[in-house]
């Protein structure tokens, strides 16, 4: 008997190289009823995080998906040099209105504290910056052509939220950074891994 596949929706950041496969796989989301969003955005990762994903690039398309076994088969058809990443969101911690347009996306993970209450905590420290319209926690899985050098110990625990500003990409990402020290004063270890600056909108 097959095993049967969890579906969440999520996130996938893969990376736009110019390539055949890049621009096949930029053509198919677009006509994807799978994918809701689609953006092009800048990538930079953190120096904690950088070591894990050395053969990282600047360019990413970043789709939001609804069905992430879907996106599987996408790479199966579309897989290439670069490391993609998808973030497939388990639980989400919470959803508002907030004005303007999103335009940016930071990704995180935790070092350690599973436990309900830490997760409440975060999700209250968050809840206290207006501008985070969406948070969600979840696991990532890569895909690339070449096996990585180091597997990254922390896909378990990841966590994913969405800003919404009408400021600089380089003022938000400040931004995300007082929010992370907020919640590592705490005593959660919240450590950056990539943080996506929407640059135009595809879908």
């Amino acid at each position: 008997m097959s095993k049967l596949e969890l579906s969440y929706s999520g996130y996938v950041c893969a990376p736009y190289l110019h390539t055949h496969e890049s621009i096949e796989l930029k053509e198919s989301w677009i006509n994807s009823k799978n994918i809701e969003k689609l953006f092009f955005v800048t990538g930079t990762f953190s120096s904690e995080s950088k070591p894990y994903f050395s053969d990282s690039t600047n360019h990413y398309l970043l789709a939001k998906f609804k069905d992430s076994t879907h996106i599987s088969k996408d790479f199966s058809k579309h897989n290439q040099e670069k490391t993609a990443f998808v973030f497939n969101i388990k639980d989400d911690l919470f959803q508002r209105e907030v004005q303007g347009e999103t335009n940016f996306v930071s990704v995180y993970y935790i070092e350690y504290g599973e436990n309900d209450e830490d997760l409440q905590e975060i999700a209250n420290l968050l809840l206290k910056r207006a501008k985070i319209e969406k948070a969600g926690l979840g696991n990532m899985n890569t895909y690339c052509l070449t096996s990585p050098k180091f597997t990254f110990p922390y896909s378990e625990n990841i966590l994913v939220i969405e800003v919404t500003s009408e400021k600089s990409h380089q003022s938000v990402k400040k931004y995300c950074e007082q929010t992370r020290r907020d919640v590592n004063r705490k005593g959660l270890i919240m450590t950056n891994l990539i943080s996506l600056s929407l640059l135009e909108q595809l879908k």
